[in-house]
């Protein structure tokens, strides 16, 4: 079987970035069904939003003596995840689709819930709880994307790791405290 060449000729490339030229960066070599990733970036815009959302909240309700930390821990996410949702976004314009700000409906299309809590160690739990969610939800979208868009999968990919970051984060946070309330009960 003849290798086939690296490259297509480069005539060739110029001839078919002039054909519908109003598709923007999405050329013939785009593989991936359109429809179904601009959907599944909706649904990770959402859940992005619902995650600045608690991350704000529980930013304003931590309390307690170890709140300060955890609070500021909190902001910063929050901020990550506006950022996750901006980029997503973007990506969902290049790919001539319409991001879906919403907010009606937004906790359907979100993967994960919006869930308070009411103490601080309850706050941690409910944003590692969708953290997990987050990770696993994107490492699913990963695989599905495979080599059929590269671009997607990329900023997908970038996302994922700032989201295992949340979670070892919010983890540690959980051990600490369960450290420190164990100390105080043998006293």
């Amino acid at each position: 079987m003849p290798d086939k060449p690296f490259l297509t000729d480069v005539k060739e490339i110029r001839r078919r970035a002039r054909q519908h030229i109003q598709e923007g960066a999405v050329t013939e070599g785009y593989q991936a069904d359109r429809d179904t990733v601009i959907k599944i970036l909706n649904e990770a815009l959402a859940t992005e939003l619902v995650c600045v959302l608690r991350y704000k909240r529980h930013f304003f309700m931590a309390q307690g003596i170890n709140a300060e930390p955890i609070a500021q821990e909190f902001a910063q996410h929050a901020t990550e995840e506006q950022q996750h949702a901006d980029q997503i976004a973007t990506r969902i314009t290049q790919l001539g689709g319409s991001p879906n700000f919403n907010p009606e409906g937004l906790l359907l299309r979100s993967h994960s819930e919006y869930q308070e809590g009411t103490t601080l160690i309850d706050m941690i739990r409910e944003d590692l709880v969708a953290e997990r969610i987050a990770i696993e939800s994107y490492t699913e979208m990963i695989h599905y994307l495979g080599t059929k868009d590269i671009t997607t999968r990329r900023v997908l990919e970038s996302i994922l790791a700032v989201e295992e970051e949340h979670a070892d984060d919010l983890s540690k946070f959980l051990t600490d405290l369960d450290k420190d309330w164990k100390t105080r009960d043998r006293k």
